[in-house]
């Protein structure tokens, strides 16, 4: 149906080809700056309590932590061979040997007279008299005396005590989570039990009429909610406690209660959809509603609309509905916030140059992520940037983050590949 401009007031907005083109006018947060308010204005809300180290794995330290003992606890050996004083000068010696063996654990309690050496085995404690080493291989034995060539540098094949760690030493510092390799070093040290933060809760609400639980019967414009699973499971993953609000329908009276709920339940609240400006986007309403909407809309593909709020003291993400860009700002702007909020470190997230194995012309103005794996030494891109293209996520080890500028992409050129294990997934 067609009219005149007096019969049709409201002026239509222009078509646009891009769904995703900018609306002009609209205040846009760039994706540094939504990082940075994160940055600043979050802070841990966990509390402490102490582990012993055999359970203390994946947890973060609330406190720095100091070596109780030197590693090594002793000078020692760091070869099976024969020890002495040295240096020992060019050319052949002859020493003659002490009775009894230097082993570990069996420290050998005799001081070795100069001139003389002793048998000593790897890891062993230097005895008294004892600061070098030579290698079994490099000494002719008859039991009586050794015969070896020189030169032999003072110390050699032999570890000071304290070559490591020195006691007092700092060795872990508040908001490292703990590795296996973490815990060894706490053990060489004489640490036995550690102050951890207690174990982030995040707790995930779907939202919308649409949505059913896998395994239910699905009516007519419904669909299975797949957001749920894979925020619960990525919140595992980061090494969190998920916390599991079901899903509430389009009723914001419903949806307030839900938030009570989780804020009361979990230090953090993930939510998806809900979190644009339409009718039934009740997310991003209450909010609003509250005075708690710090940041939205920000300059990011795939993610428009989303949401940085408090409820009741608590952070909430209002996450896009659609999985991908669900997934995606989870990574980019939940996940760091969410290791402040543990009492960790922010992440960033390390990513390395791959020459691209595809071509693509980006407009300015939003950071795009795609959806990528790395294979032959290049980075792939999913066929299709459609964000309801759930299969390019499992397709996908990573992403590929082009700049806000606009960018023409060709086969070969260097592009930021971010592995999803640098996420912590």
């Amino acid at each position: 149906m067609t009219g005149s401009s007096q019969e049709n007031p409201i002026a239509p907005p222009p078509l646009r080809n891009d769904c995703f083109a900018l609306p002009a006018g609209v205040n846009w947060t760039p994706v540094d700056d939504a990082l940075d308010l994160l940055r600043n204005r979050l802070h841990p809300v966990t509390g402490h309590e102490p582990l012993p180290i055999a359970e203390a794995l994946g947890r973060v330290l609330a406190q720095d932590v100091v070596a109780r003992r030197s590693n090594p606890p002793h000078a020692n050996s760091a070869v099976d061979g024969y020890g002495f004083a040295g240096p020992l000068p060019e050319g052949v010696h002859s020493l003659p040997l002490v009775p009894g063996r230097a082993a570990a654990g069996v420290p050998l309690p005799v001081s070795v007279p100069a001139g003389h050496a002793v048998r000593i085995l790897t890891g062993a404690s230097l005895p008294s008299g004892v600061d070098t080493v030579v290698l079994q291989e490099d000494v002719t034995s008859d039991g009586t005396q050794i015969a070896l060539r020189g030169p032999l540098k003072k110390g050699a094949n032999a570890r000071r005590a304290g070559e490591d760690v020195d006691k007092g030493d700092p060795v872990l510092a508040a908001g490292r989570v703990l590795t296996a390799a973490d815990l060894a070093l706490l053990s060489a040290v004489g640490v036995a039990q550690v102050p951890v933060r207690a174990v982030l809760r995040v707790a995930v609400i779907s939202t919308g009429d649409e949505l059913v639980d896998p395994g239910q019967t699905a009516g007519a414009g419904q669909i299975f909610d797949a957001n749920r699973p894979m925020l619960l499971a990525m919140a595992q993953r980061f090494g969190f406690r998920p916390v599991d609000m079901g899903r509430v329908r389009d009723d914001r009276a419903a949806l307030r209660d839900r938030l009570d709920q989780a804020a009361a339940r979990a230090d953090v609240v993930l939510t998806s959809g809900g979190a644009s400006a339409g009718d039934e986007d009740h997310v991003s309403a209450l909010l609003q509603d509250a005075g708690a909407m710090q940041k939205w809309r920000i300059a990011v593909k795939p993610g428009r609309p989303l949401a940085l709020g408090m409820w009741s003291g608590t952070p909430v993400f209002g996450l896009p509905g659609n999985p991908v860009a669900a997934m995606v700002c989870t990574l980019i702007f939940a996940r760091p916030a969410m290791s402040l909020l543990a009492g960790a470190r922010w992440l960033v997230p390390q990513g390395f140059d791959l020459p691209a194995a595809f071509e693509k012309n980006k407009k300015p103005g939003r950071r795009e992520y795609l959806r990528a794996r790395m294979r032959d030494g290049r980075a792939e891109v999913f066929a299709s940037e459609g964000s309801g293209r759930i299969s390019g996520l499992s397709w996908a080890d990573g992403l590929v983050e082009l700049q806000d500028g606009a960018r023409h992409v060709r086969p070969g050129d260097p592009v930021r590949f971010i592995p999803f294990g640098s996420f912590g997934l």
